[in-house]
């Protein structure tokens, strides 16, 4: 039964990431069919992070009240509704507004599935997972791209998505038993942590757990600075064609979903603590390599090496949460952790191309440094604070 239930997780995360894709593989076509601005792209995903703050905030005492069954269940039916609100709409207006059930169940799942796999499953799952995540991620622009070319709509991108969500909701909803019984991988685990949902100010102030938030805000803005503005520096910087530059900025997220891939078989013998050291080494390496200003051959290696040492960091931050703050805190960090992450996405890749548009899209290795140098700052006090317990 738990390796029936693993299975559905896996689909789970390949379905979590369905629709992460679409709006940017869409926008070029969807802005003009609708008359607004190309920069109002900013303003859904801005949207959409906000439901996802919100829900990944308030996911314990979801988890508490309804299980984890019925809360990913219901998230991933808002994620459709939403996604097929996506697929009528026709005004930018509309688009905000299916914009809020679809942040809001994608937040629900992330905390709630994140939370579920570090109770119930061994550590090389949760890499495999979010591997998982980036395959989903990888698929969308190709629904997008046939409904474009073959179906000549952009609503039937998000329609098919959309189906696919409903689908995967009902199969959630009858596999709920299953949810109660819990993981299997031969661990001993409570089949439920049954105590009351944390407060805010009982959260924030447990030990530790303001540097744990404060590393997933940076490494969350190292990594989607770097994917974002990864094109334009190679732009910019090296006069690559934009077509080159993009297919080329691409092997940043090849490096993460490889890396993550790999990082699974070293979970299975390597501490959490240990491969979230190594992969801000391996960062550091990928971003001295952005230094160089040898040949742009560097900036594409750099590129690829810090998508690698980004690979392991994310899931081990996530899956050492059980250990360093109890189960019965689990859930509670890793839905504030899932906050910051997404205020770390929604903020700081915007103000540094503020800061680029000011100054020189150059400062991208400076900006990307004080981030990791941060993460590594953070971990330690964390680190600290699992001695001392």
């Amino acid at each position: 039964m738990g390796n029936l239930l693993l299975t559905l997780i896996y689909i789970c995360f390949i379905s979590l990431g369905l629709p992460d894709s679409l709006l940017g593989s869409a926008w070029p076509v969807l802005h003009a069919e609708i008359g607004v601005p190309i920069s109002f792209a900013g303003i859904i995903s801005a949207t959409i992070f906000i439901g996802t703050i919100l829900s990944s905030l308030f996911s314990d005492r979801l988890l508490h009240r309804f299980g984890a069954g019925k809360v990913t269940a219901v998230s991933v039916v808002m994620t459709a509704l939403g996604l097929l609100g996506f697929s009528i709409s026709s005004k930018f207006w509309m688009l905000i507004l299916w914009a809020i059930p679809y942040g809001l169940g994608a937040g629900g799942v992330d905390a709630i599935l994140n939370n579920y796999v570090a109770l119930h499953y061994k550590p090389q799952h949760m890499s495999w997972l979010h591997c998982m995540w980036g395959v989903g991620a990888s698929i969308s622009p190709y629904i997008m791209s046939f409904a474009l070319v073959s179906l000549e709509s952009w609503n039937y991108g998000y329609l098919i998505v959309s189906i696919i969500q409903a689908v995967l909701s009902v199969i959630i909803f009858i596999s709920i038993p299953l949810w109660r019984k819990g993981g299997s991988d031969d661990l001993q685990v409570d089949e439920e942590i049954k105590t009351a949902p944390l407060s805010f100010k009982e959260i924030f102030s447990t030990g530790g757990a303001v540097p744990c938030f404060l590393m997933f805000f940076c490494y969350c803005a190292l990594e989607l600075t770097a994917s974002l503005w990864a094109s334009t520096y190679l732009v910019q910087k090296w006069a690559f064609t934009p077509e080159d530059a993009a297919g080329y900025a691409s092997m940043f997220y090849i490096g993460i979903t490889l890396g993550r891939f790999i990082n699974g078989f070293l979970a299975m013998k390597l501490s959490d603590r240990f491969l979230i050291r190594m992969g801000t080494l391996i960062v550091a390496v990928g971003i001295a390599f952005l230094f160089l200003p040898f040949h742009a051959l560097f900036a594409l290696i750099g590129f690829i090496v810090t998508g690698l040492g980004c690979a392991p960091i994310y899931p081990c931050i996530i899956h050492m949460t059980p250990d360093v703050f109890g189960k019965d805190k689990s859930q509670a960090m890793i839905g504030v952790q899932m906050a910051f992450a997404y205020v770390g996405f929604l903020v700081m890749p915007p103000l540094f191309g503020f800061i680029a548009e000011q100054t020189s899209i150059s400062l991208l290795p400076i900006y990307l440094s004080i981030f990791l140098i941060l993460i590594f700052v953070m971990h330690t006090l964390v680190i600290k604070k699992a001695k001392k317990d």
